[in-house]
């Protein structure tokens, strides 16, 4: 998946996520498009990798691309971390569902990914979608028709109801 489709599908995750706990909206908005790019810390092409290219260029490196940073392991640490650093349940959460939303989306990619690193295989979901194509471009607008519902929902208005 492109960039700006982890971007909506981390807005979405942060909403939906603040629409379920009642957490504050713009804070697990912001902190799901945090952890939506995250995981691409290992290709210095990305969004992240771009901006902290020798961290980047490390972690492919030693890894390569999509899988420790795209393991249920990763997430198991960055949660962690976030927990005994930043402490704030709400952040943490909101992080950790961008993630996760990364992780999805990347799985209905044709190379799936490292999903239980280190265990060498490559898990994708049976139908792939080209990166940059029709099928991406459709989970594109799905996404942003998510992020503006759960975005209601998460100010107290249910549009549909």
């Amino acid at each position: 998946m492109t960039g700006k489709t982890h971007i909506i599908g981390g807005m979405t995750a942060g909403l939906a996520f603040a629409s379920i706990t009642g957490g504050h909206p713009l804070l697990l908005f912001g902190a799901g498009i945090v952890g939506a790019v995250l995981p691409d810390i290992c290709h210095s092409g990305s969004l992240i990798g771009r901006r902290l290219k020798p961290l980047s260029k490390v972690i492919n490196a030693v890894f390569g691309h999509r899988t420790f940073t795209h393991s249920l392991l990763f997430l198991l640490l960055v949660g962690t971390l976030l927990e005994y650093t930043i402490g704030n349940a709400a952040v943490t959460g909101g992080i950790l569902a961008g993630m996760a939303s990364h992780l999805v989306l990347d799985l209905i990619t044709k190379n799936g990914i490292g999903l239980f690193f280190p265990v060498d295989v490559k898990i994708k979901l049976p139908f792939a979608l080209k990166t940059g194509g029709p099928g991406e471009k459709a989970v594109f607008a799905l996404l942003s028709l998510l992020t503006v519902y759960f975005g209601c929902l998460a100010l107290g208005f249910d549009p549909l109801g």
